[in-house]
């Protein structure tokens, strides 16, 4: 099937309105409750993958100076895919955009949340399956076209408890082996782009593919298609199925396969 996208003026619309009521009293501006942080903070607990070093935070200068103000600065330095972060397509498609290439629309859109924790929390290898998608569907319509769909698995709630939250706290390249966590079935991630044109897709996991996958074919069919992927996604819960914008900002690395993720969203109200 062959999809052409079709720009809103919302989003237009939306920046020019947020930027307004910074500036102006006649502009309704939304208030903080109906912001949600889907951001896990990076600090030394941060979950990273367990080949891949972990986030690391040097203090350069943290006091008063010899002049007499305060001054504070520090270094840091990490994995691009660690924490909650952006899998740009070039991370599984050698034709996919790189990180700095990728539409600046693509990083905003309307929230599609699927809970499947029940099912998740009982199985830590559970497949996100289409049939989970369809019933979605069938309950709250059509995913819309550009949207940011967002897999509730419920594992958010183990952060930054490595066993629980991965199936392992151990490193090494031995330790992939053990990794046990839920993600998107490949005949779903194949479904979504075949029959719909979301932008991006997004989980409270490690990876959009299981624990268990070698062959990452979940990340394989959404890279192909330019659909971004957005992992350890903190607190999908406190959004509503539908009805919820999302804003997603990662680091703006040259020629970088993901990076650091700020994910917000604004509650409908």
């Amino acid at each position: 099937m062959t999809h052409v996208r079709t720009l809103s003026a919302l989003p237009l619309l939306a920046a020019l309105g947020l930027a307004a009521c910074r500036t102006s009293s006649a502009v309704p501006c939304a208030s903080a409750d109906r912001w949600v942080d889907l951001t896990h903070a990076f600090d030394e607990d941060t979950v990273y993958w367990p080949t891949a070093e972990g986030f690391r935070f040097e203090v350069v200068f943290d006091g008063q100076t010899e002049k007499g103000y305060h001054y504070s600065a520090n270094q840091f330095a990490c994995a691009e895919h660690g924490g909650t972060h952006l899998d740009a397509p070039i991370h599984f498609d050698a034709d996919g955009w790189t990180a700095e290439v990728i539409p600046v629309d693509r990083f905003e859109g309307p929230a599609a949340v699927v809970d499947v924790s029940a099912r998740a929390l009982a199985d830590p290898d559970y497949l996100v399956t289409t049939d989970d998608l369809v019933a979605w569907e069938a309950e709250h319509g059509r995913l819309p076209e550009g949207a940011i769909l967002l897999l509730h698995t419920g594992y958010g709630r183990y952060w930054p408890d490595r066993v629980k939250y991965m199936g392992t706290d151990a490193r090494g390249e031995a330790a992939v082996a053990d990794l046990h966590f839920p993600g998107l079935a490949p005949e779903a991630a194949a479904w979504l782009v075949r029959e719909h044109v979301v932008d991006a897709v997004g989980l409270d996991t490690p990876s959009i593919d299981h624990g268990q996958s070698t062959l990452f074919e979940a990340h394989r069919h959404l890279a192909a298609a330019n659909v971004l992927i957005f992992e350890n996604v903190k607190g999908a819960d406190r959004l509503p199925a539908t009805g919820a914008w999302v804003v997603a900002l990662p680091m703006k690395i040259r020629g970088g396969s993901g990076g650091p993720l700020r994910i917000l969203a604004l509650l409908p109200g």
